[in-house]
């Protein structure tokens, strides 16, 4: 990190100068630095004021402390040091006045007021605002004036050179601290820009995933729905039950393509309004699926072909909480699905039992029927049991997968009724956000 960062303003009122700077050092630095000059100018002034300016020794001592010993405060309140070392200054100046040897010595200001002076305006460069610089300056200028009328015969005026220096350094100092500002704010504007860009990105690629979708799946469902519902009309004299297949076919299409539509809602809506139920393309709000609902998944699955069986307790869906209630019905729609692509045919049974304590879901089907079609998908990638242990992890709760004996497979849900959430899982097929 460049050392004009460093000595950016500290972040809060109190806080020591340096305070932000990434090295142990180079935060020890002004206190160091700060040290070093208040041992080495307390002894000097009393020695100069006691010997230079033949000063009593009691008054040198006094001054001595109270113009050097103020500068520790300068680390993190230099205000203050400043007022305390100001007011010592111009005491020290008028007990000069009156010194036997103060003709042929510099006044008002002695030498080693101007060096801890100095220090000070550094202090106060590098983190007060220029208002405070500027009134700061103009007071120490407004001082020596004042003093000037009672300059002394003999004497060197420092006035208008502590007034001179004091202004440099406060400018030199405020501006490095405005570079090292400067920087930061740039630091942290390239950072905001990056996380824009990325967030940008994403909201691109989600964008063509919809679009993707929609050319792609919304069109032969839209394609599947309309020879559906034709097919009646295109061949008369079709018997009753091949109606009602085509009639099935038709209103699964069409929930298809329902879901279909929110989940493009949410792929193409920038997640701005965080789950408020408003999207930016106007989605309709829709009722989460759960437990009450797994009755008609099996219903459309068993018009499908699919010999599925249910075996569902008698007030699970109002025992379960929103998350677990969304969950287990998701799961349920998985391993159905799963059976029909992998399994077609297969006796499948379905159990959603619950107690006190957990919700167990229970899906288990045996091998593909001989006399079935050729499964749908011969392998996967897997991505669906994946879904299953996440939204089974939001619970809490565990989840048992793998294939039996016979060649069939099972899927076994334990999900918690009690396990605190914040709250229910985000699912974009259902909750156009």
């Amino acid at each position: 990190m460049r050392f004009t960062v460093v000595l950016r303003t500290p972040a809060r009122a109190a806080q020591p100068l340096f305070a932000q700077a990434p090295k142990a050092w180079q935060r020890m630095l002004p206190y160091i630095v700060v040290g070093v000059f208040v041992v080495a100018l307390l002894p000097t002034t009393i020695a100069v004021l006691t010997n230079d300016y033949k000063a009593g020794g009691g008054w040198a001592g006094a001054l001595g402390v109270a113009q050097t010993v103020p500068l520790l405060l300068a680390v993190t309140r230099p205000v203050p040091a400043w007022a305390l070392i100001l007011l010592a200054d111009t005491a020290g100046a008028m007990v000069l006045a009156s010194a036997d040897a103060v003709a042929g010595h510099a006044w008002p200001w002695t030498p080693m007021n101007i060096v801890g002076y100095l220090l000070l305006m550094i202090c106060l460069g590098l983190r007060e605002s220029i208002r405070t610089l500027v009134g700061v300056w103009l007071v120490t200028g407004a001082v020596g004036v004042a003093l000037g009328f009672y300059e002394l015969d003999g004497v060197t005026t420092t006035a208008a050179l502590l007034f001179v220096l004091s202004g440099a350094f406060l400018a030199v100092t405020g501006a490095l601290r405005g570079i090292g500002d400067a920087q930061q704010r740039i630091a942290e504007q390239e950072s905001i820009s990056e996380a824009e860009r990325a967030r940008r990105t994403l909201l691109e690629e989600r964008a063509r995933i919809a679009r993707e979708l929609h050319d792609v799946v919304a069109h032969h469902m839209s394609v599947i729905t309309v020879q559906a519902d034709s097919a009646p009309y295109r061949l008369p004299g079709m018997p009753e039950p091949v109606q009602e297949e085509f009639a099935a076919i038709a209103a699964s299409a069409r929930e298809s393509l329902g879901e279909m539509r929110r989940l493009l809602t949410v792929l193409r809506s920038d997640g701005a309004n965080g789950g408020n139920g408003t999207s930016g393309s106007g989605g309709a709000l829709a009722p989460q699926p759960g437990i009450g609902r797994i009755q008609q998944l099996v219903e459309a699955t068993v018009r499908a072909g699919q010999p599925v069986e249910l075996s569902l307790a008698a007030g699970a869906a109002r025992a379960a909480p929103p998350a677990v209630d969304l969950s287990a019905y998701r799961i349920v729609q998985e391993a159905l699905a799963n059976v029909v692509r992998h399994a077609p045919g297969a006796e499948t049974r379905v159990s959603v039992t619950h107690d006190a304590e957990e919700v167990l879901v229970l899906v288990v089907n045996g091998p593909a029927a001989r006399d079935a079609v050729v499964a749908l998908e011969s392998s996967g990638a897997g991505h669906g049991l994946v879904g299953m242990q996440e939204r089974v992890r939001l619970t809490g709760g565990t989840l048992d997968t793998g294939p039996l004996p016979d060649g069939g497979f099972r899927v076994a849900a334990r999900l918690p009724l009690h396990e605190p959430t914040d709250e229910p899982p985000n699912d974009p097929t259902e909750d156009a956000s």
